[in-house]
């Protein structure tokens, strides 16, 4: 059989994972949809971020504080090997509280996750600042906003780069990279697995998922997690500006290319992809309370993706038991994780120790969770 491992989809989770089987020395193909189907890939704000993710579930949080600390090296050998720079930085990062019932909720949140034993072994470092302290990492910040949460972990990139990085590494490394070909059925045999796509049938010994929302249809057939629905976020984009030294934060971050990305909602739209006036209205309102300055900006253009959400928010890593050899990877933090997922875990599905390594990330515990 030509091909060792079959990864369904090529967003940033499916491409970072085949890069890290291919350095493995495994035969790899992965299997795409058009571009256009690259929604959450290519519509995210390219941040590396750390804080107040795994709320209720520590190990993922031990997991982004890792693979953050990760991506030094990680965009270094991405950038040597493809000559690609991802405008990787991580000057740290700041989480904004708009209003005072934000301060004491996100306070509280943080203290409940960042004050346990685990985050003080591993060095985790979060302060609440307001005032001049944080206008010193934030230059020009209105006067309205109450505070943020800083930490020194987080950092941003852009996601457009990495994906085109990802892509010419694993090409350099013969992946054998099909676009345009959707998978309508997968077929579990006793020699492996067979895709059928609109190009015909694609053979592997193993099968990744890795396709997002496409889980919902792709996994259950095959004994795995397909609870994966869509949450729409939209983005505004300014024109380019001088750089102003701003941390970045989920609200708002300046590019290296000079222009600020203007997002953080979360909508339960279905598949809907349209901008909507109203959301639009209220990015530029709450970016103008944020930086003042930005007010006489012009806006450029705008966008909306889909994220692809887990019932607890954090990610999904499994193996089947009623088919050995296929697994699923559902998450949303694709960019954070991009780390991780080329090195750890790539590493624990050419061993087939995935559900050793990470059983807390099976699906299975929504149907415990549901009991």
């Amino acid at each position: 059989m030509a091909h060792e491992v079959m990864i369904i989809g090529g967003g940033v989770v499916g491409m970072a994972v085949a890069y890290g089987l291919a350095r493995r020395g495994r035969r790899v193909c992965v299997l795409d949809e058009h571009d256009t189907a690259l929604k959450a890939s290519r519509g995210n704000a390219g941040l590396v971020w750390v804080q107040g993710k795994g709320a209720g579930m520590p190990a993922y949080a031990a997991m982004s504080l890792a693979s953050s600390r990760a991506w030094p090296r990680f965009a270094g050998e991405l950038g040597e090997r493809t000559e690609v720079d991802l405008e990787f930085e991580q000057p740290g990062g700041v989480d904004l509280c708009l209003d005072d019932d934000e301060v004491r909720k996100r306070c509280a949140e943080y203290q409940a996750l960042y004050d346990a034993p685990w985050a003080r072994e591993a060095g985790v470092r979060w302060e609440y600042l307001e005032g001049a302290r944080l206008e010193r990492l934030l230059p020009g910040l209105g006067g309205d906003v109450p505070g943020g949460i800083w930490t020194p972990h987080d950092g941003h990139c852009n996601p457009l780069f990495l994906l085109r990085a990802l892509y010419s590494a694993c090409q350099a490394l013969g992946v054998d990279v099909r676009p345009h070909h959707p998978v309508a059925s997968i077929d579990p045999g006793e020699a492996g697995f067979v895709a059928h796509t609109a190009r015909g049938a694609v053979r592997a010994e193993r099968l990744v998922l890795a396709c997002g929302l496409g889980a919902a249809r792709l996994a259950p057939p095959l004994g795995l997690c397909g609870r994966v629905t869509p949450v729409r976020g939209q983005v505004l984009v300014s024109e380019r500006l001088p750089a102003a030294g701003r941390l970045p934060t989920p609200q708002i971050r300046q590019t290296a290319s000079g222009g600020y990305l203007i997002g953080d909602v979360l909508e339960h739209v279905g598949h809907d992809t349209r901008v909507t006036l109203d959301t639009l209205h209220a990015l530029a309102r709450r970016a103008v309370t944020i930086y003042p300055d930005l007010a006489a900006a012009r806006l450029v253009r705008s966008w909306a993706a889909l994220r692809i959400m887990t019932p607890d928010g954090c990610p999904v890593y499994e193996a089947s038991q009623r088919y050995p050899g296929a697994y699923n990877l559902s998450c949303h933090s694709g960019i954070t994780l991009a780390a991780f997922h080329a090195d750890e875990l790539a590493a624990a599905l050419d061993d087939d120790r995935l559900t050793e390594r990470y059983p807390l990330f099976s699906g299975g515990r929504f149907d415990v969770q549901a009991a």
